[in-house]
């Protein structure tokens, strides 16, 4: 049988090619957002990927969808007690399901779209990711700044997404399509967040500080325990055990269990009590405006209170943090997994890694050369407790560093020890040693 007379070719033929009537089609952005309110989200709303607020995600959503011209954002209200709750397996549960929920949703209106000829995605609502990608963005689109283009809230001291009605309690999703859409939402002209810092109050690792700056890796390292990095440090931890009696010195049975219970039934959350006490939105504020001594009491001392065990990077903020404000919860001291695989990786992870606290003091340029496969230059200023990384070498050093590297990238990794390298040239220096001392003071080692 040829080709053009094959059954399936013909009928095609005959009903019209449903390709070439979308690509001159602009979708109704209220009945897109009605599409997703009947699959079961919560609210929804549209933008266009050329809106300014996607500049840093495009390339990325073309990557996985060449054709993406528009976004359909929507969320997904999450039970509030479950959230609130000290028991992480409560927590955890809705954290899961509501997940798996956004996942379905978005499934059903892909589903939808591509029965009306209308080519869709639904990326992930957290995970599965592009892990070959790691540590770098592994995620394909970033949820928070498209629903806040989207007009579903804005992003709030906590640096979670806070909707106007709906608070904190939500999760998102992004449909990514290739036809164009004929009215825009826009962003609500509002933060609800209140800035009532109870938030900073109930993190435990004073990842929020009330200023607005955020520790990312206090946070990731506690929070994120069980997930990516975190699991490469355990794994790595019963690799250099060596026999059992020496692992379990090193990790308690329970520690053992709960890693089980993550890989069998999904990575938990060690604690999110940032989301816990958010009282922002018109269906959340009404308990802690008619009593917020109450509400404190009811729902951020269970959370303060609760002895747990803290998971933080040695001689961290983080680290200094929980003994001095919750001298009742047990540290434990963890190795920094957020390992760069490249010298721009190194230099784009700084912000996360800095320690604001450490850096008190010092205030001081340095210069980097970077040789080999990478050959870069940069410049790192600290001062007054600020971070900036600036490409190129930029005014005058009080230090310069020159480095291989790839030797750089095992020094980081502690496969390669500092004294070797300057013996061995990879790596050289001009300034005061202490200098550079301090540069590794403020950041995670």
């Amino acid at each position: 049988m040829k080709f053009d007379e094959h059954p399936t070719v013909l009928r095609y033929r005959e009903a019209g090619s449903p390709k070439l009537r979308v690509d001159k089609q602009i979708l109704a952005a209220s009945w897109l957002r009605q599409l997703a309110l009947e699959a079961g989200a919560d609210d929804a709303g549209c933008v266009s990927l050329s809106r300014t607020e996607l500049d840093g995600q495009r390339t990325d959503i073309l990557q996985a969808f060449p054709q993406a011209k528009s976004l359909l954002s929507f969320v997904c209200r999450m039970n509030r007690e479950n959230i609130r709750s000290p028991a992480r397996s409560v927590a955890n549960l809705e954290f899961h399901h509501s997940g798996d929920e956004v996942n379905d949703i978005a499934r059903r209106i892909v589903k939808t779209l591509e029965q009306q000829g209308i080519h869709a995605i639904n990326p992930a609502m957290g995970f599965p990711m592009e892990t070959e990608r790691w540590p770098n963005k592994m995620w394909l689109v970033s949820h928070k700044p498209v629903a806040e283009a989207a007009g579903l809230g804005r992003i709030g001291l906590h640096r979670n997404v806070i909707h106007p009605v709906f608070g904190n309690f939500i999760l998102l999703g992004t449909i990514i399509l290739n036809a164009e859409i004929d009215v825009e939402s826009r962003p609500i002209d509002y933060n609800p967040c209140l800035e009532c810092k109870l938030c900073v109050a109930a993190c435990p690792v004073g990842a929020i500080a009330a200023d607005g700056y955020f520790d990312f890796s206090a946070c990731y390292t506690h929070n994120y325990r069980e997930f990516m990095g975190g699991f490469t440090d355990w794994v790595e931890t019963v690799a250099a055990s060596g026999n059992a009696k020496r692992y379990r010195q090193k990790v308690a049975d329970a520690e053992s269990v709960s890693m089980w219970q993550s890989l069998s039934f999904g990575a938990n959350y060690k604690a999110a009590y940032c989301l816990a006490v958010c009282p922002a939105g018109e269906d959340v504020i009404g308990p802690f405006l008619n009593d917020k001594k109450g509400f404190i009491k009811r729902v951020v001392r269970p959370l303060q209170d609760k002895q747990e065990t803290i998971y933080v990077v040695p001689k961290s903020d983080a680290e200094e943090h929980v003994v001095r404000r919750f001298p009742h919860k047990h540290v434990k001291p963890v190795n920094n997994s957020l390992r760069p695989t490249s010298i721009q990786a190194f230099l784009n992870g700084l912000p996360h890694v800095f320690q604001k606290g450490k850096s008190a003091g010092l205030n001081a340029s340095y210069h980097f050369t970077f040789t080999g496969a990478e050959a870069i230059e940069a410049t790192v200023i600290i001062r007054d407790q600020q971070l900036e990384v600036l490409p190129g070498h930029c005014g005058w050093p009080d230090f310069q560093l020159h480095a291989d590297g790839k030797t750089w990238l095992a020094f980081l990794a502690k496969e390669k020890h500092l004294a070797w390298a300057l013996i061995q040239r990879k790596i050289r220096f001009k300034g005061n040693p202490r200098m550079l001392l301090a540069f590794g003071r403020c950041f995670l080692a």
